[in-house]
């Protein structure tokens, strides 16, 4: 019961407690409405005796209620003769009214107020700021300067808030900020900057390391008076103080803040403080912004300093306008002289450029006749060449031609021989191998005959295009005189190149000449000319005729290139001749060592077969041994071949040796011998030219024919004596 009754003590205690602690409120709240109201009642005289408790007073805040009233007293806008105007003002159209449209969006776009795009508050927010922007036109608009506007409009009616916004840009130096070259927020940074190096020095160095500048952040804080930095209660009571003490608050809010947040920001670099900035610092002070404004006045803030460094700054600030005013003097000074100096140089160029261009047309006419000369050399010296190439390529076509055709019957002959031949064989593995090497040598024939084919195609172009030329009678002149008709080639080429080299003298010493004149135009730089517009188009038709000049060298160049392209195709065409002449040359050796072949396999065969069907020893023996003489003799007319083709001396040598194999071997045909040695001796006789070493190869292989022809001859004796 004693501890139930305890806890109803206690509780009745903590219920009186509660009640009284509201009850202190609502009599502390009771007090400050009736003392604003008597503030308000009083205003005169509350501004001349007791504007130290006022200033503190307004420090605490001012109540939402009293702040529409308030504002107005402390800015004195109660009784403005612009709030008359401001009806007419709505009438009228303002340059800027598409800027503050664009704005009005951004401006507040999370209170109720402003939010939606036809909303009232946009509406009375356009119409306050195009009004302004018609009473002061040399600042018209500013995009910062419609968060003041909107504060005015959430504790006031629009034209209250327009006559109250005009004081604060005429009184509080606002107007300044707002001017389009922004003088006095350049002032704000100057000495904002002051505080901070001299009361965070800190800070100070490394916002300056991290080329972190005080207009990054500052500005803002200038413009919209923290409007957009802080929350709207804070931001509130800034103003509040502002309306009474002007732009010493904002100064000392900025630097309490930087106080506050110095050990955090010294640890950051740019993009950290950056962001510190937008998201840290703005939300320090939402539940206690008395904290904020306490620190703020803790801050050391001297306003004769103040005013030094505003001095200072206007005189930086003259200087540099005393430096730009006098670079612009000079610039346009300069510029003059610049102007004369150039009029002077094209009036003493249109003097001149007459005879420039009259040497140059002289010039060019020279040149159009030494091109024209040239090609005319050219082609008649290109068609000289071609008609001695297409006889020597016809004489080289004729002799080859006839060559083939030779070679071609001497192996048509010899492939009949082989064909009878292979019909008497008897072992028919060796008459269908032999066949099939047939067939083998008719393709080669084959392939011959169709090389010999395009040879004669080839030979018969060059005829057409000779007698086409000859019908035309290009070849008669210089057949007659070639060479009068070189000498006068010459002698004209030599007339063109001079003429070219004297048109290139007078090029240079029009050059020599233009820059002796740009030396004069130097000189006599004070004088002033006139014409420009001749002028330009007088050095326009100028480099219409250096351009023209450039193209008929580029055409020189391209004729030059192409006289080359043609002597390397003539080239060309005599070098594929000789291929093609040595291509067969290498096709007929080749057959001619098939056929060799082929006889030697078939002598072979048939020596073989008579041998496989004899039954005498002694006769084969002797059969052995004319077949080593033979094989011996043959072999010997091969080595003294290559000892006279080797040997500067084998011809003699050759000779000798075949005289003592005929005084030697007296199973070898006396006949045979005679004309071998006969043969060489007519070489040795003759003396023959290097040239001729292909025909003495010929000469050689007939006689290897005879001696195989021989050699038959005697195997038949010998195997049938009966029928010698």
């Amino acid at each position: 019961m004693r501890s139930m009754s305890g806890s109803r003590r206690n509780s009745g205690s903590s219920l009186v407690s509660s009640s009284s602690a509201s009850s202190n409120l609502s009599h502390l709240e009771e007090d400050t409405w009736i003392l604003w109201g008597r503030i308000v009642n009083e205003w005169d005289e509350w501004r001349r005796k007791k504007d130290k408790l006022l200033k503190e007073l307004i420090r605490k805040g001012i109540p939402h209620h009293f702040r529409a009233i308030v504002w107005q007293l402390l800015g004195n806008a109660t009784d403005m003769p612009v709030k008359n105007q401001y009806s007419e003002l709505l009438k009228m159209s303002s340059p800027c009214e598409k800027l503050i449209r664009r704005d009005i969006a951004r401006t507040y776009p999370e209170h109720e107020f402003f939010k939606g795009q036809d909303s009232l508050g946009q509406e009375v927010l356009f119409n306050v700021m195009k009004a302004y922007s018609l009473v002061d036109r040399e600042v018209g608009y500013c995009q910062g300067s419609a968060f003041i506007v909107g504060l005015l409009l959430m504790q006031m009616p629009e034209e209250e808030a327009f006559c109250v916004f005009v004081r604060l840009m005429q009184e509080y130096r606002l107007r300044e900020l707002f001017k389009p070259t922004m003088a006095e927020l350049g002032l704000c940074i100057y000495q904002f900057e002051y505080l901070l190096q001299e009361q965070l020095p800190e800070l100070n160095v490394h916002f300056r390391s991290q080329s972190f500048h005080t207009s990054m952040y500052a500005s803002s804080w200038f413009l919209t008076l923290f409007l957009t930095f802080l929350p709207m209660p804070v931001a509130t009571r800034i103003f509040d103080i502002f309306m009474y003490e002007g732009l010493e608050i904002i100064f000392r809010v900025g630097m309490a803040i930087l106080q506050y947040n110095q050990t955090d920001l010294i640890q950051l670099d740019m993009e950290g403080m950056s962001q510190h900035f937008q998201k840290v610092i703005p939300h320090q002070f939402d539940s206690c912004p008395d904290k904020l404004i306490l620190r703020a006045y803790q801050v050391k803030y001297n306003p004769k300093r103040m005013k030094k460094l505003e001095k200072e700054y206007t005189t930086i600030k003259n200087k540099e306008m005393e430096e730009q005013i006098e670079i612009k003097v000079c610039v346009c000074a300069r510029g003059q002289v610049t102007r004369a100096q150039e009029a002077e140089e094209n009036y003493v160029i249109k003097r001149e450029l007459a005879v420039v261009r009259q040497q140059f047309s002289v010039t060019s006419q020279n040149l159009e006749k030494a091109q024209d000369t040239i090609g005319e050399l050219q082609r008649e010296k290109y068609t000289e060449q071609f008609v001695t190439g297409l006889q020597t390529q016809l004489e080289q076509s004729r002799l080859q031609e006839a060559e083939l055709l030779g070679a071609l019957k001497e192996m048509q002959d010899k492939v009949l021989d082989l064909e009878k031949r292979s019909s008497s064989l008897p072992d028919e593995n060796n008459v269908a191998q032999l066949q099939d090497e047939l067939k083998l040598v008719k393709l080669r024939e084959l392939e011959t005959l169709h090389s010999f084919r395009e040879m004669q195609d080839t030979v018969t172009e060059l005829n057409q295009r000779w007698q086409l030329h000859m019908s035309k009678g290009g070849g008669g002149h210089w057949k007659e005189s070639p060479k009068n008709a070189l000498n006068e080639l010459q002698d004209k080429l030599m007339g063109v190149r001079l003429r070219e080299a004297q048109a290139q003298a007078e090029l240079r010493e029009v050059k020599l000449q233009a820059i002796q004149l740009e030396s004069q135009n130097q000189i006599h730089s004070k004088l002033i000319g006139r014409h420009e517009v001749e002028s330009a188009a007088m050095q326009e038709r100028l480099q219409q005729l250096a351009s023209q000049n450039k193209g008929m060298l580029a055409q020189l160049t391209e004729m030059k290139r192409k006289q080359a392209e043609l002597d390397c195709k003539s080239k060309e065409e005599v070098m594929a001749v000789r291929l093609r002449e040595a291509d067969s040359m290498a096709a007929m050796a080749e057959f001619r060592q098939k056929i060799a072949e082929l006889e030697i396999q078939k002598e072979e065969g048939l020596i073989q077969g008579q041998l496989n069907h004899s039954d005498s020893r002694q006769y084969i023996t002797q059969l052995r041994d004319q077949i080593g003489e033979l094989k011996n003799e043959q072999l010997t007319v091969v080595s003294l071949y290559f000892l006279w083709y080797w040997s500067p001396v084998g011809m003699e040598s050759t000779t000798l040796v075949l005289q003592a194999q005929c005084s030697t071997n007296t199973h070898t045909h006396t006949h045979t011998v005679k004309v071998l040695v006969s043969g060489v001796s007519l070489a040795i006789d003759t003396q023959l030219h290097v040239n001729q070493i292909p025909s003495c190869f010929l000469y050689f292989s007939e006689m290897i024919d005879v001696v195989r022809h021989m050699k038959h001859d005697i195997l038949d004796s010998l195997l049938w004596p009966s029928s010698v």
